[in-house]
This record gives C-alpha cells, sequence and structure tokens, in this order.
C-alpha cells in the first residue's frame, strides 16, 4: 500500500503527523490557515514541496467550507475575495523561510487569484473556484514531477557507477527524508532511489539519522522498510567512515539529498549536514547529487549567501523525544503506545546552535536533477539551467549530450514556464 502523508479530498484536508512517526501513523486535520502554520512551524509537516502543498491546500479546504455553508463571513465581491486569500498565502509564507517552494507555490496562487478577480465574469465564487482548482493540480503535478525526477535521477547515477566494481548495482548514501512524507509522493532524492530499485539496481542504501530533528532515523527509516527496500541507518558522524571502508565494496556511487532553495549559481540550501557529505563525497571521489524540482530553484536568489538559513529552538539539540520502553511480561523491551518523554542529553545550562539548514556551494555538486532532467556544469564550472527552463524540452535532459526537443507535450502537461532564468516568476 502506497505510503499517504497527505490526505486529501475537496474541503477535507488531512496530514501524517510525523512528529509522532515511525511509532504512530496519526492523522491530523487542517482546517484552516493557522492550522497549516502551526503544523508547518512546528514541523508536523516538513520537506519544502509538502510544504507548500499543504499551505495552498489548508486555504482551498477553508473556501470549500465557506462555500458549502453559505457562510455570512464571505466576501461580498471578487476583489475582497482576492485580499482574503492574498493574506492567507502571505500569512503561511512565513512560517518557514528558507524553502523556497513555499514562497513559490504563493506567487503562482496570487497570480491565479488576481486573474479571476480581473476577469469580465469576476464574482467572489469564479475566484474561489479558481483558487481551488489551481492548489488542487499542485497536488497532482507534484507526484507526476518527482516520479520524472527519479528516473532521470537513476538513468544518471547508474550512468556514474564504476563498471564491474558490483555487477549493475550501486549503493547510495542520502540524508535527512526526502520521500513522501517530504512531498505530495514518492519523493525527491528518495524518488530516486525507488527509481533504481524498481530497476533492479540498487544494491544498498544508508541513511543518516539527521541530528536534532532525526528525520533520517524517524521518517527516512520509517518509509524505506515501508517499501522493503535494502537499508542501512548510520549515525552523522559515520558517514566518512563508510565512505573510506564501504565505498569500493558496496559500490557506493553517489550521495543523493533533497533541497530547500537552489541558487541561481547553484549553491543550494538543505538540512543541516549536508555540506559536511559534499565535501566528505569529493575528497572520496562520490558523486554528489541534489534532486530538487524547478520550484526549488530560485532565479531571483543569486549564489547561497543570499539564502536566509533558519534557526531553530536550541532545545532541541539539547533535549530529545520518544515513546517509554519498557520490559513486557517475558522480559523483551516494548514501545508503550502512546507514551512520551523528553528528556537532557546535555549538561545543564549547556547553550547550542542550532541552523536547520546549511548551504552547499555549487562546486561541490556535480548535478541537480529536476522533472526535466539532470542540469550539470559546463567547461567553466557554470551550471546550465537553460535547458531545465525552456519550454520545448519536456522531460529528457540526458546524463551527457544536449537535451531532446519535443514538438508536442503529452496530454495533461501544459508548456508553462516556473522560475525562468531572468528571475521572473509566471
Amino acid at each position: 500500500m502506497a505510503l499517504e502523508a497527505i490526505r486529501y479530498s475537496r474541503g477535507k484536508l488531512e496530514i501524517l503527523d510525523q512528529l509522532r512517526l515511525p511509532h504512530e501513523e496519526v492523522y491530523s486535520d487542517i482546517k484552516t490557515a493557522r492550522d497549516a502554520w502551526n503544523a508547518i512551524k512546528s514541523m508536523q509537516v516538513r520537506g519544502a514541496p509538502a510544504i507548500a502543498i499543504v499551505a495552498a491546500l489548508s486555504v482551498a479546504v477553508r473556501i470549500a467550507h465557506l462555500l458549502a455553508a453559505e457562510d455570512q463571513s464571505l466576501p461580498a465581491n471578487a476583489e475582497k475575495t482576492a485580499s482574503m486569500i492574498n493574506a492567507d498565502l502571505d500569512y503561511l509564507v512565513t512560517s518557514r523561510p528558507t524553502a523556497v517552494n513555499l514562497a513559490d507555490a504563493a506567487a503562482k496562487l496570487r497570480t491565479v487569484v488576481s486573474t479571476a478577480a480581473n476577469g469580465s465574469n469576476a464574482d467572489t465564487r469564479v475566484v474561489q473556484n479558481a483558487y481551488i482548482l489551481a492548489a488542487e493540480r499542485m497536488l497532482i503535478d507534484d507526484v507526476h514531477d518527482n516520479e520524472r525526477m527519479g528516473k532521470h535521477g537513476a538513468e544518471w547515477v547508474l550512468h556514474h557507477s564504476t563498471p564491474g566494481s558490483s555487477g549493475s548495482m550501486v549503493s547510495v548514501l542520502t540524508h535527512c527524508n526526502t520521500g513522501s512524507l517530504a512531498t505530495a509522493g514518492y519523493g525527491t532524492a528518495l524518488g530516486v532511489i525507488r527509481s533504481l530499485h524498481s530497476v533492479n539496481s540498487l544494491r544498498h542504501v544508508y541513511y543518516t539519522e539527521t541530528r536534532p530533528y532525526n528525520q533520517g532515523a524517524r521518517l527516512t527509516g520509517y518509509e524505506l522498510i515501508h517499501d522493503g527496500l535494502p537499508a542501512t541507518l548510520i549515525t552523522d558522524s559515520v558517514a566518512a567512515a563508510l565512505m573510506r571502508t564501504k565505498g569500493q565494496s558496496e559500490n557506493i556511487t553517489a550521495v543523493v539529498v533533497g533541497a530547500d532553495r537552489v541558487a541561481a549559481n547553484g549553491d543550494t540550501a538543505n538540512k543541516v549536514g549536508t555540506y559536511a557529505l559534499a565535501v566528505l563525497a569529493k575528497y572520496h571521489g562520490i558523486k554528489f547529487l541534489v534532486a530538487a524540482p524547478r520550484t526549488t530553484v530560485d532565479m531571483a536568489t543569486v549564489s547561497g549567501a543570499d539564502i536566509i538559513i533558519e534557526e531553530r529552538p536550541e532545545i532541541e539539540v539539547i533535549n530529545i523525544k520518544g515513546p517509554v520502553i519498557r520490559p513486557n511480561a517475558s522480559g523483551a523491551k516494548e514501545i508503550i503506545k502512546g507514551s512520551t518523554e523528553e528528556i537532557c542529553i546535555a549538561a545543564r545550562n549547556t547553550r547550542a546552535w542550532n541552523p536547520a539548514f546549511d548551504v552547499t556551494p555549487a562546486e561541490l555538486i556535480d548535478g541537480i536533477v529536476t522533472e526535466r532532467g539532470v542540469v550539470e556544469k559546463n567547461e567553466r564550472g557554470v551550471f546550465q539551467w537553460g535547458r531545465v527552463f525552456d519550454a520545448n524540452v519536456l522531460d529528457s535532459v540526458p546524463a551527457t549530450g544536449e537535451p531532446k526537443k519535443m514538438n508536442t507535450l503529452p496530454d495533461g502537461i501544459t508548456p508553462l514556464v516556473s522560475n525562468p532564468p531572468n528571475g521572473e516568476t509566471s
């Protein structure tokens, strides 16, 4: 059964509470923008694509409820409706400043709202219905984009594997959580790993615990076990030893990570610890691949120096939470469902610095895989974004060579360009 982190039908939105995973599967209702803001800020939902989709759908759910109830708080005209929606979007964008997908989604939805509000037949229901359809489209498109990204990334990893070192199978290392729990489904970096497994080319996946929130241990492990993939958890500090001692025998071909924001020059903000992995990969001759949809590429941000890095409370480093473990009647230890305890793991009066993200310089990144294909650097070390944002290129930017041109697009695919190279937003 497919893992569902987001459950949506018109007028109803539920998220799988990621603070309760991996020991409990609890879904929480999201009925308003405030519910979504709180869920995003507290990290009940996380991952740049998932944050954007939950935020967008939370407003759609509120609108649907107002429409169904013919609520008296419904704005009287199109202009006031647009103002109400835009106020919710502005509020939601403040929940997590580093992830660009949320701001990108809000900008696109504002454009939809503005177009509907200024149409010849504009009224409050036209604007509301236009918004709901656009938000729902984002949910559908994210899954399709992730599947394409996974295919492109898997092909790129296999293209760069060492022939004969482990048959045709490769091992990879990943960080944080980039799967179905971080997206609408399938995943970004974990989508690449799933695609490798689907073509019987995945020997093993190693995943870091990802301190201090342990998204790797709790969430990536949960997904890998759910899917039955061959996987091993490592502490963050073991990565160097893993590359040195098992890199050749296990054919560790690539480190594959996600991204919360990719700057125009390729500098990438991702979960803290990513930068260290990139340095280690470079030293050990292992490819470093970033998996991110085009909505994560922010052409208006020149470099990583311009990315705002969220800093979270120091208590997240000093304390940890988890379920209680007690011996059962036979003496074996078991988890007590529904129990949670918080314990301190540092000395009293400890101070901690807790940036949620770090920035990996472009020179340490070998490729950035999007739903359009893998972007590599030219001979001058510059990432060639034109391929990805060319409306004539649908879904193939090969690992080597020129992009494939297509004269027609498959059903359901509209050749819109998001975040084009000149920094404008469509």
